[in-house]
């Protein structure tokens, strides 16, 4: 070969290295870190299941985006998860409404003693709300999706619940809506986040909890009650988010975007069918100890809880009148979901 040619040849590979190979580096180095917090224990099911979120999002974008995964309120306190991640303290969030009362007013309606007898049906039920109601309480963030625990019974750590009269000043602990069903019960509300309950009742700051029955294993509260009482007249759900800052969210790429969201879609199912796996968990686990003790409640008196708790179903669709918001509708909406979905 003509030196002239060598030379010429060898001119463009070095300027086609200079050029691409900063490029490749580039490219390499572009990679999404987010961060998710998240305030249940390490070990519980519904951190376990986040923590699979973040791997599955990291896999199917082939790692272009990797999440550092923050549980047991390691990043953010339970309270202020939400509005860390409006800030951007935190990119993406995942706690319980109830610890932030008044800032999902419309979203509530969740929250109301409706009856909804599965995590999975209470799951599919706000997923469903959210979608057709699109609330501006959520503005401020990119919500991924929402999901519901079972039905909230009543726990207490000295005392038998067999009939109204019997909580009538118990010390109860309580978050968010959860207040006002003590209250019309009788009891007196305790308020507090899940991660200070235990503490609470081991030291008789709370002589009781409403929860649902799987927190006797996935929080160890069996360890400090000792008696149970399926008030399903009484019973609610509550709504979890799990939502990301939306500047975070919208400088994803589209084609990132796209895959989350169908992620997202997979795990409302998964996430709804783990919480009626973590009640049927709960119930082995304590009544497999020793001393334990579940009452059910006669139909008479089950109605009597559900007459007691009527008002707050009212004073709902009256505050949202007040707000300008269609509570009336979003009420009607999920009773009729209920209504066509369980038996």
């Amino acid at each position: 070969m003509d030196k002239k040619w060598f030379y010429l040849f060898l001119f463009i590979g070095m300027v086609v290295t200079l050029f691409v190979a900063p490029m490749s580096t580039h490219a390499q180095d572009k990679v999404i870190t987010l961060t998710y917090s998240n305030y249940f224990p390490v070990m519980h099911k519904n951190s376990i299941i986040a923590e699979q979120w973040c791997k599955e999002v990291e896999k199917r974008t082939n790692g272009r985006v990797k999440i550092n995964y923050f549980p047991a309120a390691t990043l953010t306190p339970p309270t202020q998860t939400y509005d860390s991640v409006v800030k951007g303290i935190a990119d993406i969030g995942y706690s319980l409404m109830g610890f932030n009362r008044g800032k999902f007013p419309l979203t509530e309606v969740i929250d109301l003693p409706l009856g909804a007898k599965t995590g999975y049906i209470a799951t599919k039920m706000i997923n469903a709300y959210y979608n057709k109601f699109k609330p501006k309480e959520f503005d401020e963030v990119k919500v991924m999706y929402l999901h519901c625990y079972g039905p909230s019974i009543i726990h207490t750590s000295k005392k038998e619940i067999h009939k109204l009269e019997d909580i009538k000043g118990l010390k109860i602990r309580c978050h968010g809506l959860t207040a006002k069903v003590v209250q019309a019960l009788g009891g007196t509300p305790v308020g507090m986040p899940m991660n200070e309950t235990y503490d609470a009742i081991s030291r008789g700051v709370a002589e009781g909890v409403i929860c649902p029955i799987e927190a006797m294993k996935g929080w160890k509260l069996g360890e400090v009650v000792n008696y149970t009482t399926e008030a399903y007249g009484s019973s609610q759900s509550a709504g979890f988010y799990i939502v990301m800052n939306k500047n975070k969210w919208n400088a994803l790429p589209k084609d990132i975007q796209g895959i989350i969201e169908k992620i997202n879609e997979e795990y409302i199912e998964k996430q709804g069918r783990l919480w009626d796996e973590l009640d049927k968990e709960g119930r082995d686990y304590y009544t497999a100890m020793k001393g334990k003790k579940i009452i059910s409640l006669s139909p008479e008196e089950n109605q009597r809880f559900a007459k007691a708790v009527a008002p707050i179903i009212n004073d709902y669709v009256k505050d949202m009148k007040s707000k300008n918001l269609p509570g009336e509708e979003a009420l009607k909406f999920v009773q009729d979901y209920l209504k066509a979905n369980q038996k």
